[in-house]
């Protein structure tokens, strides 16, 4: 999000193309702040965002001074966000005597019916934050479509992740029973024909071999039980068409 002389519909443009993109909220927001203030003509800026219980979850603000910076952020804590609380407080617009006067406005950022935070500024001057009042509303609209955004796409990541490790579970799970219930039958036979075998001597040719093979995959069967109960990640290969099946070779391998 850069632009050197930004216009009201650019930084809503920005913010669109941010939200649309997945772009994480707090860049996003500290550029459209930035800009929104050298638009509108603000000393300072500020974005709040909260919890179903209010309690601040990610704070951005932008300031042409750390003193404006500072300003705000009392007139937020002292003011705002105490009439939010005790007074169900949801935008306001006010003016501050001084030399010069001081103007502020709060509008919030929601979606639906649900509050999400708050877009906070001031201005210093006789200009009147009144008359922005509808680039304001679209300004915070835009930063809520963001969020709404964010929290989606962070969402979809967290429930890919649990899905990755409820599918992890259910292999271990199953590389358990497997191995309760093949390793007992797969050891008496294993331990059987070792026992043959050390009499080979006494053996004809033809069944010792087959003894031999016997043993073979006996121990191909035990090292295959054995990886799944090491498996620590759910890939798949190709099998036949249309099916495919675990992966079982040692990460260390590839």
């Amino acid at each position: 999000m850069q632009n050197p002389t930004p216009d009201r519909y650019e930084i809503l443009r920005q913010l669109a193309i941010a939200g649309a993109r997945g772009e994480a909220i707090q860049p996003t927001a500290e550029t459209a702040l930035r800009m929104a203030a050298d638009v509108v003509g603000l000393k300072a800026a500020a974005l709040y965002l909260w919890d179903e219980k209010m309690t601040i979850t990610a704070a951005v603000s932008y300031g042409h001074t750390d003193a404006a910076r500072e300003t705000l952020a009392a007139i937020e804590k002292n003011l705002y966000g105490y009439l939010r609380k005790e007074q169900r407080l949801l935008s306001a617009y006010m003016t501050f005597d001084g030399t010069p006067p001081l103007q502020s406005f709060t509008h919030p950022v929601r979606f639906t019916s649900k509050i999400l935070g708050a877009v906070v500024g001031i201005q210093e001057g006789e200009r009147t934050l009144v008359a922005e009042d509808l680039f304001i509303e679209a300004l915070s609209a835009a930063i809520s479509l963001c969020v709404v955004a964010t929290d989606l796409q962070q969402s979809r990541s967290l429930s890919q992740e649990q899905v990755a490790k409820e599918r992890l579970g259910a292999v271990q799970e199953t590389a358990v029973t497997v191995n309760h219930e093949i390793n007992n039958p797969l050891t008496a036979i294993l331990g059987n024909v070792q026992l043959l075998l050390m009499k080979r001597r006494e053996l004809d040719d033809e069944l010792a071999a087959k003894l031999k093979i016997i043993e073979t995959s006996a121990l191909k069967i035990r090292d295959v039980t054995q990886r799944l109960l090491k498996i620590r990640s759910v890939r798949s290969v190709d099998y036949a068409e249309g099916t495919s099946m675990l992966d079982l070779s040692d990460e260390d391998e590839k």
